[in-house]
């Protein structure tokens, strides 16, 4: 029996649900909140958090499950409690309300604001009492309570102000003429000046795996021949695999390391990184031929459909980093245990592969004592550890397995973190599109089917009657608005989904939701995407981005989404918009293009060599599987595939009218090439496909652009 219970005990969210007992009287951001503060006259304190933030924890258990805190909020606030997963949406606007004040932002986020959603203070996590010049709850709220009653024509103005600097700064201006082809170069330079050639990927700490930048120097490898922009991705992608980010036991990746070694991370596993930085070893796999970025891109799907996966197919949000009350206490290893679990000789292994050290292998942060306690990691590659133990290399592997499924099945029977169960329709598009790529690098119809399932289920559980897609789906209810990222990283991975597979479904629904998108999200006299819709909730701001930060910017996506269509459907409109999205943010653009590395990719995309790849033939055949096969394992990222059935393809010619005259020839299956719209004669047969110059060689493009 709980001896509080708030107004956030009816909501779906794993985050508001932590809450709904604490003795704060917490409301959802819900019109019934702002009457009480409009009708109370009292000021909103808004906390925004999510289910597996580690100081989100701190904060509740130091000050939202304190009676005294929770007096002082109950009697100065109305207090509102947002998931930011939820409602990306607000997050967005106030965090850039805390950026603006502060200059920095993360999670807690902590806003007091008017009644009318006016922000006048703005700060992350708070302690319960003063630490270290930093006020705490206890002083904070009298202070505002004071200051609310006294000074409230001040308070008024300085909101206002802030409201005007927020609107000022969502202003972007335009720049009529950017010269694409040099932004691409600037970015490259500037993430060569920038990479930790110790580490691996790019500054210092903390450190994160940064997906897009690697997938754009993979690219820009692969157009330039640049060896160095290859080097950099191939090293940053082996100190991940190899470092305590990477969960060497279950697999899977934390969302970032606290130091610049990779060593000790932030022990939370988000979806969204695992969809991209699988993907980027993906593409490494497909660009190199390398099979360690084939087994690590396993290794995190095994994790995915091992742990993240519902019963009817949509994926988890995240695994949080605290169990037990503690950070990483699920994931660490103390020597004795170690000892008991392990053989003498695995032991030894296991010391030496994973650094497994007596008294721990990491120091605590604060104090720099020793902890004893181990992360599992490497310090050299396996090969390495092979010559140096005499031991072949797929011998050492098979051991290190058995040692690893040791270890594993003893994790398995501890406390586990908790595990967010809602399911997001932009975080499950990124994945779907992630497992799609893998389908067509690996041809592997277990990630394939994995990826269809979880679009079926957001096409078929997420959607209202008029085609709109929910953000959220918890406990069997689909709730929340969608938002642009709901709808463009939805769209990229059915893209990539009617690639992997060619049912023309996948296409429709991606089409629909772009033209949602054009109807309800696109403000037509900028040419960019709102976050939000023209329906629905009303904020300060209705934002509009290219910056994206853990996850890609709408915008960002919907620029080489658009690119895409356009390639697929030829309607050169959709290219029109793209470009318009590139001159509104070109100034952007121009002052940090590394920044935008996801931009920089479709940039090089827009500016081609693209490819349209049209395929004719029977589906059931095996010529027209191999031949399939053939262009999905080339690394071709500017290409688009279209498959024309020899029967029943009155649909695909209905969206892609120029694929009425691509025939089979010869009663063979015809590949219909064109290159910057610029077409080639027919390619009839794999034999011939397999002479044609875009599969001389793995590096074909790159070897023969001089």
């Amino acid at each position: 029996m709980h001896k509080y219970t708030n107004h956030l005990v009816s909501e779906k969210s794993p985050y508001l649900q932590q809450h709904a007992h604490n003795p704060v009287d917490w409301y959802p951001w819900s019109a019934e909140a702002f009457a009480k503060a409009k009708q109370e006259n009292k000021p909103i304190f808004l906390s925004i958090g999510y289910a597996t933030c580690h100081w989100c924890h701190v904060m509740e258990r130091e000050s939202f499950e304190n009676e005294d805190v929770a007096k002082l909020m109950n009697q100065a606030f109305v207090n509102i409690k947002v998931d930011r997963e939820e409602h990306p949406d607000i997050d967005n606007v106030y965090m850039k309300v805390c950026m603006m004040l502060t200059g920095s932002g993360g999670w807690p986020l902590t806003i007091i604001m008017t009644p009318e959603q006016k922000p006048f203070y703005a700060a992350t996590y708070i302690p319960r009492e003063n630490s270290f010049g930093r006020v705490g709850m206890l002083e904070l709220i009298p202070r505002i309570e004071k200051a609310w009653s006294s000074e409230r024509a001040e308070i008024e103005l300085a909101a206002d102000k802030i409201v005007a600097a927020l609107k000022n700064n969502s202003a972007s201006p335009v720049v009529n003429s950017v010269a694409i082809s040099t932004l691409p170069e600037m970015a490259y330079q500037a993430l060569v000046q920038s990479f930790d050639r110790e580490n691996g990927s790019f500054g210092g700490a903390p450190k994160f795996p940064s997906p897009a930048k690697m997938n754009f120097l993979l690219r820009y490898w692969r157009r330039t021949g640049d060896k160095e922009a290859l080097q950099m991705t191939e090293f940053s992608l082996r100190k991940i695999r190899e470092g305590g980010i990477f969960d060497q036991i279950g697999f899977g990746a934390h969302r970032y390391a606290t130091d610049s070694a990779w060593l000790l991370p932030h022990f939370e596993k988000m979806l969204y990184n695992q969809a991209m930085l699988a993907e980027t070893y993906v593409e490494a796999f497909q660009a190199t031929g390398k099979q360690s970025y084939r087994e690590t891109a396993t290794e995190i799907y095994t994790y995915i459909l091992r742990d993240m996966t519902a019963p009817d197919g949509g994926f988890y949000t995240a695994e949080d980093a605290d169990s037990e009350g503690e950070e990483g206490k699920f994931y660490v290893w103390k020597h004795a245990e170690l000892n008991t679990i392990l053989d003498k000789n695995e032991l030894f292994l296991a010391e030496k592969i994973y650094n497994i050290k007596t008294g721990g292998n990491y120091h605590d942060e604060a104090t720099g004592a020793e902890t004893g306690l181990n992360i599992p990691h490497l310090q050299k590659p396996l090969q390495n550890i092979a010559h140096e133990l005499n031991i072949s290399y797929p011998e050492l592997k098979i051991r290190l397995e058995k040692i690893r499924m040791k270890l594993f099945k003893v994790r398995e029977l501890r406390t586990h973190p908790l595990k967010d169960t809602k399911i997001l329709a932009d975080w499950n598009g990124l994945m779907i599109g992630s497992l799609a790529t893998a389908a067509r690098g690996f041809d592997s119809q277990e990630y394939l089917t994995a990826a269809e399932r979880a679009a079926d289920f957001v096409l078929n559980r997420m959607r209202g009657v008029d085609g709109r897609i929910f953000h959220r789906w918890m406990d069997g209810q689909a709730a929340i608005d969608g938002k642009l990222d709901d709808y463009a990283f939805m769209i990229q991975g059915l893209l990539a989904l009617y690639e992997a597979s060619f049912k023309v479904k996948y296409l429709e629904a991606a089409l629909k939701f772009n033209d949602i998108l054009l109807k309800h999200f696109y403000d037509r006299p900028v040419g960019v995407f709102f976050m939000t819709p023209d329906y629905g909730d009303k904020l300060l701001i209705r934002p509009q981005d290219i910056y994206g930060g853990a996850t890609p910017s709408g915008n960002a996506v919907m620029l080489l989404n658009l690119l895409k269509l356009s390639r697929l459907t030829g309607k050169p409109e959709y290219e029109k918009m793209a470009d318009q999205i590139v001159k509104h943010y070109g100034k952007m653009l121009t002052q940090a293009p590394a920044e935008f590395s996801d931009v920089m990719s479709a940039l090089m995309f827009a500016e081609g060599p693209t490819y349209e790849i049209v395929i004719s033939g029977n589906p059931q055949t095996e010529e027209t599987k191999k031949i399939i096969k053939l262009i999905n394992q080339l690394y071709l990222p500017e290409k688009v595939v279209v498959f024309r059935p020899d029967k029943d393809n009155a649909a695909i010619i209905k969206i892609a009218p120029y694929t009425e005259s691509q025939k089979m020839l010869a009663g063979k299956t015809t590949v219909y090439i064109c290159r910057d719209t610029a077409c080639e004669a027919p390619v009839v047969g794999l034999d011939a496909l397999k002479k044609h110059v875009l599969f001389a060689s793995s590096n074909s493009i790159r070897e023969t652009k001089k």
